[in-house]
Parts: structure tokens; C-alpha cells; sequence
């Protein structure tokens, strides 16, 4: 009985030395790598604008660029690209190389060329967009292709004594 005691108390020993020693390597081992962007969170889902010419979407009231392209969020900062899959992150590292051609090639200044332009709500953009993409919505738009879309001042001839053919209401959000 009392050699039984013994192996017992040997074993109860010993499962308590592993534990407390991997439990002193896995503190060791957690150190993580953090990603130096600063944190950007929408208090509420973000209105977008489409981005003339392409299928990138931007968000007009963040103060950083955030543009959603193709099912993710990306956002350069300090010469390097991050991606996620939502607009508030979690934001991840990507290789130049990664990093879609169109939003290296938007102008540097599309933020405020096209921040006055017509806004797109979360809601709907977030239920169209494939469907936008696949059907090549933005494509039958003058004014997507031309750059000028969503200026309702121009498509009503204001300030111009004119109203272009093509131009009325469109029946909806295009």
C-alpha cells in the first residue's frame, strides 16, 4: 500500500513538474509579432463611392484609405499593403506582389476627386457587389466610364443652362 502511495505521489509530482515547465515555455514561445498600423474603426458601417474606371470602392468619411476590392479591404500605409476581409480589419500583411494592379494605379489623389460623388450605402453595396462585378454594372454608366459619375449637379445641366441625353433619373441607385 505504502509503494503504491509512492508511484502515485511520483506520478502526481511529475504530471505537476511537466505542466508548470510547458507552461513556462508556452509563455516563452507566445511572443507575437505585431503589425504597426494604426488601429481605424467605423462606428457604423462605412457609404462608399465607386472609383471611376474600376470596381474598387473607397470609403469617403475614413481619414485613412481604406478600399475594398474584389471580396477584401485593403489599406496602404507607410509604403506597405494590408488586407481584410472586413472594413474595421483584422488587418494583415501582403506581399507587393499581392496587392491588385487597379488600387496601385489609382491616382493618388482619388480620395478627393471623387469624394463628392454618390454614395453608395453599406447595405446595398454589400448585397450587389458580386453581382455589380459579374454583370458589369458600372460598365453601362457614361459617367463611371468617363470618371464624372454620381455629379448630379452636371447629369441636371445645372449651372450650365443644359440636360444631356442619357441623364435622367435612373429609377434607383445605380
Amino acid at each position: 500500500m505504502k509503494r503504491e502511495k509512492k508511484v502515485l505521489l511520483a506520478i502526481v509530482v511529475s504530471l505537476l513538474f511537466v505542466t508548470a515547465f510547458s507552461a513556462s515555455v508556452y509563455a516563452g514561445v507566445s511572443v507575437g509579432i505585431g503589425i504597426n498600423i494604426p488601429a481605424y474603426s467605423f462606428a457604423a458601417p462605412p457609404q462608399l463611392v465607386v472609383i471611376p474606371g474600376t470596381y474598387a470602392y473607397f470609403a469617403p468619411d475614413a481619414d485613412v484609405d481604406i478600399v475594398f476590392y474584389h471580396g477584401y479591404w485593403y489599406r496602404p500605409y507607410e509604403g506597405r499593403w494590408y488586407r481584410a476581409r472586413g472594413y474595421n480589419g483584422p488587418w494583415g500583411y501582403i506581399a507587393p506582389a499581392r496587392v491588385p494592379r487597379v488600387l496601385i494605379e489609382l491616382p493618388p489623389d482619388y480620395r478627393h476627386v471623387y469624394a463628392g460623388h454618390e454614395r453608395i450605402h453599406y447595405g446595398d453595396f454589400h448585397k450587389n457587389w458580386r453581382r455589380w462585378e459579374k454583370d458589369r454594372y458600372w460598365e453601362r454608366n457614361e459617367g463611371w466610364r468617363e470618371g464624372r459619375h454620381g455629379d448630379r449637379r452636371e447629369e441636371r445641366g445645372e449651372g450650365r443652362g443644359e440636360r444631356h441625353e442619357g441623364h435622367g433619373e435612373r429609377g434607383g441607385r445605380y
